[in-house]
């Protein structure tokens, strides 16, 4: 049977009181920057960190007795496992989770703390399914699909009847999509409820990334069977776009979210969203790895002129690296670090390579503190991508 809007509707009641109802934030910064209105939709905020616990519960809730006796098992980067774990512990019921063995650790360990058995196999999502499907066959659990489940599918739904609610003059919705789940559920609810806005998925790019949310190879049939009929088209956004949205959308407006969860900001910075009118962004998770988000907010702020990195030569005497850090600080940068290389990189024994990261305002003092180190005598090579 094809999947309504009245699954959709009836999901919304399983998950009430379950599922919050997250709000929908204006973004002066993000509306200044786009030159348009913007709404994000703050899934980020919802139990366990993302969209997931819609999908994962209401299908949960449909188990019979037999079905529940022999446990749920799901296949999961990270987000949709730590719903499942909560869910089945919510239901009484055990619940096991196979996951990438790079799957980030704070999902890992999340998942494990809701109470789920984690089983790292293989480099990718796929991987995960086999070993799931394999724990099906052996042990008769119930198998919670990430995206190739209609309860899965509606359960995301709820999210587009929100939004039909909360932003009724939206012209476009940005939507994550990795296997389709998320994208499926809202658009099937949204062309019902508001037939005239537009609904953009937003792709990462193939193979190793940030956005592991929504890292998978392929679109799952079922989504793909709502998907040729509701969705109005695709964008793609990069790594380097996905994390200078982060960073912005962190310092700016407070919101954490992890790669997946950006992707729609990521596309609406590049200028790759359609026309002028208001756009509602799913913010779709906020579960990034802390030693991630160290990484992503250092290359982020670099990007945007915030640090920059430097490499150079001086002569191998007392007095030379104070000399340098002088000039930098008169020029009111910040030192962060500070390297020396004598072996290897240097083209006379009386030399040494010293490479530095300086905190600075923006790029405009980049290239101040580059000016006056040019100056003073010193050859300068930039490391990292300036802005």
């Amino acid at each position: 049977m094809a999947l309504t809007i009245a699954d959709v509707e009836l999901a919304r009641e399983r998950l009430s009181g379950v599922a919050r109802e997250t709000p929908l934030y204006p973004s002066e910064t993000f509306s200044r920057l786009s030159g348009r209105p913007v709404l994000l939709k703050a899934e980020n905020l919802q139990r366990t960190g993302s969209f997931k616990i819609r999908g994962a519960f209401n299908t949960i809730a449909t188990l019979g007795d037999k079905e529940r006796g022999a446990g749920v098992v799901a296949a999961s980067a990270g987000n949709h496992g730590q719903a499942v774990a909560w869910a089945a512990r919510e239901a009484g019921i055990p619940a096991t989770i196979f996951m990438p063995q790079d799957a980030p650790m704070a999902k890992v360990e999340a998942t494990r703390s809701y109470g789920g058995r984690t089983e790292l196999v293989g480099e990718g999502f796929e991987e995960a399914v086999a070993a799931a499907n394999a724990h099906v066959a052996k042990t008769g659990a119930t198998l919670v699909h990430a995206f190739e489940d209609e309860r899965v599918i509606a359960g995301q739904g709820t999210i587009g009847l929100e939004l039909a609610e909360q932003a009724p003059d939206a012209d476009t919705v940005l939507v994550p999509i990795g296997g389709g789940g998320l994208a499926a559920g809202i658009s099937l609810a949204l062309k019902e409820r508001r037939p005239r806005a537009r609904i953009l998925g937003v792709l990462c790019q193939p193979g190793y990334t940030i956005a592991d949310g929504i890292a998978v190879k392929h679109r799952g049939e079922l989504p793909s069977a709502v998907l040729d009929r509701t969705l109005d088209g695709t964008l793609s956004v990069s790594d380097e776009e996905i994390s200078e949205a982060l960073v912005l959308c962190v310092e700016r407006t407070k919101l954490l979210v992890e790669g997946a969860g950006a992707v729609g900001l990521a596309a609406l910075l590049a200028g790759r969203v359609p026309g002028t009118g208001s756009v509602a962004v799913v913010l779709s998770g906020g579960n990034i790895d802390a030693t991630t988000l160290i990484s992503v907010l250092r290359h982020g702020l670099t990007r945007a002129g915030r640090f920059l990195a430097i490499r150079l030569l001086i002569p191998d005497r007392p007095g030379e690296l104070r000399n340098v850090l002088d000039l930098i600080a008169r020029g009111r940068g910040n030192v962060v670090s500070v390297d020396h290389h004598r072996e290897g990189r240097t083209t006379s024994a009386l030399q040494t390579e010293i490479e530095l990261v300086v905190s600075t305002r923006d790029e405009e003092h980049c290239q101040e503190l580059l000016a006056v180190l040019a100056a003073a005598g010193h050859t300068v090579e930039r490391v990292g991508p300036p802005a």
